[in-house]
């Protein structure tokens, strides 16, 4: 992966007057193991003012060892032109790779009459291993059946809308998008304020839809990260050899895409206060997993091979039938893998209705995972795996997926080039 920099290309004079003018004014998917090359490093913390390349093969913020902080927005467009997209993704392209450099978004004399070229949140906290990866939904490419931008015919297959799974209780405002930006970086004010200034630049040209901010503890530990049913998270990812056939797209689909890879986002809440009264032992087969080691049920170590066929004194098997990592273990989906890279939030409180007996009603945290998976077609990765999860997987009674997106995220750039910028030229 190529770490030229070289010379930062800049924004349209049009998106850059708006951003300085007047414009400014389960765990299936609760934890589906199937995640980063494992295991998940840790960051020590002289790392932490580093930097990661934002040119490349690939775009950064997928194969990249999980940060800690996540930031993740998505966005509709409030426009019909298509220039006005491709101006967009320009300005984007030019801040992106300056916000990863640890520099303000925009390059320029400050003008003090004039809104700040950069928020300045982040002005002292370094690059903080910031990456910025990008995505298109399918509402670029057509909205309401209609073609908006003339992008339609290039759509890859592959883009296909999520059907509905069971248990699905979807809210309108978590969910898809035309475009979306995932930051990650090791400070979470440095991941919203890369957001931040990109969202700056779009005024005019998209609309806010929604967002997530997630956090894992990667860096304050070793191995792999726990999520909050207490639970190791990833322990069953895609060795390091096999991230190729796995995540990257190839020549099945469109021209524009090779080398890219398609990314599907679910909002789990987790019903922590449902989970906080069960035992430790139904917890444990419940997920097929110790609890403190994260072995496998029967198992020593945590990256033991589980043993579906094993059973107890009784007959039974050690790993239940209804356990979720016998559920989304590749060895019983045809070898289907993910690349997950998932983060936990924690939203605060309000009042929900719990699906599962008890049944509980009231305030209950909204906590839970927002779950990223990348791979080289969701139609054979995430849809088909998850089909059979959603209904008989014994996490779902603790688990309630309410958001759901899908995004193209296009291959990495060459100095000079714009996100997508294959797509708009095809």
């Amino acid at each position: 992966m190529s770490t030229d920099r070289g010379k930062d290309a800049k924004p349209s004079r049009r998106i850059f007057l708006a951003a300085a003018g007047g414009l400014v004014g389960s765990t299936a998917t609760a934890h589906m193991v199937m995640a980063n090359p494992r295991p998940v490093p840790s960051r020590p913390e002289q790392e932490l003012d580093e930097g990661e390349p934002f040119y490349g093969l690939h775009q950064s913020g997928i194969t990249t060892p999980m940060q800690s902080a996540l930031y993740f927005a998505s966005f509709d467009l409030a426009t019909d032109k298509r220039s006005d997209v491709v101006e967009l993704l320009q300005a984007w392209t030019a801040a992106a790779a300056r916000l990863t450099a640890g520099l303000p978004a925009v390059a320029g004399k400050q003008d003090e009459h004039q809104p700040g070229l950069d928020s300045g949140e982040a002005i002292g906290l370094g690059r903080s291993q910031l990456t910025l990866t990008f995505g298109f939904g399918p509402d670029l490419f057509s909205l309401n059946g209609h073609d908006r931008y003339g992008l339609n015919a290039s759509r890859p297959e592959a883009l296909a809308e999520l059907p509905g799974f069971n248990g699905d209780q979807l809210v309108d405002g978590q969910c898809g998008g035309a475009l979306c930006i995932q930051a990650c970086a090791n400070d979470p004010q440095v991941a919203f304020h890369a957001v931040r200034q990109l969202a700056r630049l779009s005024y005019g040209t998209t609309t806010l839809k929604w967002v997530q901010s997630g956090f894992i503890g990667a860096n304050k530990i070793k191995g792999t990260p726990r999520n909050l049913m207490g639970f190791k998270d990833g322990t069953i990812n895609p060795d390091a050899g096999a991230v190729d056939d796995v995540v990257w797209a190839g020549a099945e689909g469109p021209d524009w895409m090779r080398q890219g890879s398609y990314m599907v986002t679910r909002r789990i809440r987790i019903a922590l206060e449902h989970w906080d009264r069960t035992s430790i032992a139904f917890q444990e087969k419940t997920i097929g997993r110790e609890k403190l080691s994260g072995a496998p049920l029967g198992g020593k170590h945590e990256f033991d091979t589980p043993d579906f066929q094993a059973t107890d004194a009784d007959g039974d098997f050690v790993i239940p039938e209804t356990a979720h990592i016998r559920l989304a273990a590749p060895a019983t989906n045809s070898g289907v893998q993910l690349l997950r890279r998932a983060y936990s939030y924690n939203d605060g409180a309000n009042f929900t209705a719990e699906r599962w007996p008890p049944w509980r009603q009231g305030i209950e945290y909204d906590s839970g995972l927002f779950f990223v998976a990348y791979q080289n077609d969701p139609r054979t990765g995430f849809i088909k795996l998850f089909d059979k999860m959603s209904k008989i997987d014994a996490i779902n009674q603790f688990t309630t997926h309410v958001g759901s997106a899908v995004f193209a995220c296009p291959p990495g750039l060459k100095n000079g080039e714009y996100i997508g910028q294959r797509l708009f030229e095809s």
